[in-house]
């Protein structure tokens, strides 16, 4: 017989440093209540919002967190709305729309309460708080960089260089427009690979992540639905997190036998 048993798995911090909430504003994050606010910084990397793709594709890279942040595809860096928003919140990212207009910290906090582009408020909170504690951390399911197969070289004769480039773009664009559409926003699902901090870490060969997570609902997940999400990790350590009220907990899923008495 086996029983499965729920352990929180808070690597015995306190609950004030599991909490995501900001130290002078409570336990907000909600679009209604009080935000954080935004930090300044001299020099910052820029943005362009792509609204069909869902991410914001970086048009000037300033810093060295980019080793650690966004997909590459195509030779360029695109962020998802979890990385985005964090990176507006520390002052180091400037977001503007396709009109070249910059969008304010409250217009990007919409962006997430609309629940879409694969992210939400609560995705967020557990992504910011990961990323406080430094660890690197992606999407689950979206790759860092795509490889590509060479082409045999005479099969590309005759046709125009950036016709190429032009081909190769909308390709990693559907590419990713799928991959995003697979993201779904329900009860229960992976959301973040998590690796621990390192600063060789390549985008070109990450390694598996140390564990994947999984957003939680407010009830447990049933048995079946934890050997499904076991066996779509392919051996990765699976964790569950829950947030409740900005609050992150997090707990792993142990088996344990217990001995039928006589």
């Amino acid at each position: 017989m086996e029983v499965e048993d729920w352990a929180s798995s808070t690597g015995g911090t306190s609950d004030s440093e599991i909490s995501v909430q900001d130290s002078n504003d409570g336990e907000h994050c909600h679009i209604s209540g009080d935000i954080p606010k935004l930090q300044y910084r001299s020099i910052k990397s820029k943005a362009r919002w792509n609204d069909e793709l869902g991410l914001a594709e970086i048009v000037e890279k300033k810093g060295r967190m980019w080793t650690t942040t966004g997909i590459v595809r195509g030779g360029n860096i695109y962020c998802s709305l979890e990385e985005t928003l964090f990176l507006a919140q520390e002052g180091a990212l400037q977001l503007s729309d396709d009109d070249n207009l910059c969008l304010t910290l409250e217009e990007i906090y919409k962006m997430v309460g609309q629940r879409k582009y694969g992210g939400c408020w609560e995705s967020f909170q557990v992504y910011r708080h990961m990323k406080s504690l430094g660890y690197i951390v992606g999407r689950h399911d979206l790759p860092w960089t795509i490889k590509r197969v060479k082409s045999d070289p005479n099969s590309l004769e005759g046709i125009p260089e950036a016709n190429l480039m032009k081909n190769r773009g909308q390709e990693d664009a559907n590419s990713m427009i799928e991959l995003l559409n697979s993201l779904r926003i329900n009860n229960l699902r992976p959301v973040f690979d998590v690796y621990p901090p390192n600063s060789k870490f390549k985008k070109s060969s990450p390694g598996n992540p140390s564990y994947v997570l999984c957003l939680l609902s407010d009830h447990p997940p049933s048995n079946p639905e934890i050997e499904d999400l076991e066996r779509h990790c392919n051996g990765v350590p699976l964790k569950f997190c829950h947030v409740d009220h900005g609050r992150v907990s997090y707990f792993s899923f142990d088996k344990v036998e217990l001995h039928i008495l006589p």
